[in-house]
């Protein structure tokens, strides 16, 4: 099977390699959250500085949220696929329609993202 059969649009536009990167983005995001909300807590920083975890939060929910979904919202919203070994190294879409259903999808992904950094930064306010 040749690697652009594995594209379809709108559902998948990553293979392996760039699902792994996805992934790593999201553990990154993860213990940058956990360092802020940690720094927040021994500095005992005013309550208002918690709502700071909003944007490694919501870096870690686009990065696993990209990697269970097998879909790059970059590469989405840029018109471009890759299931090649390599990260990096992409394949345009060709079809209109195709790139459409793509920067959908994209546009998808970062709301939950930005929803999901949200109700981290929310319950960090509330809760801690």
């Amino acid at each position: 099977m040749r690697n652009n059969q594995l594209y379809v649009p709108g559902v998948c536009n990553i293979g392996p390699a760039e699902i792994a990167r996805r992934r790593r983005a999201g553990y990154v995001g993860l213990v940058v959250t956990a360092v802020v909300i940690a720094a927040v807590l021994v500095f005992r920083a005013p309550a208002y500085w918690r709502l700071l975890v909003f944007f490694p939060a919501s870096i870690a929910a686009s990065g696993f949220l990209q990697a269970s979904m097998h879909f790059c919202a970059g590469f989405g919203m840029a018109g471009v696929f890759n299931f090649k070994p390599t990260p990096g190294k992409t394949i345009p879409v060709r079809q209109a329609q195709d790139r459409e259903k793509d920067r959908l999808k994209a546009i998808r992904i970062l709301m939950y993202s930005v929803l999901i950094g949200i109700a981290v930064a929310l319950a960090a306010y509330i809760l801690l």
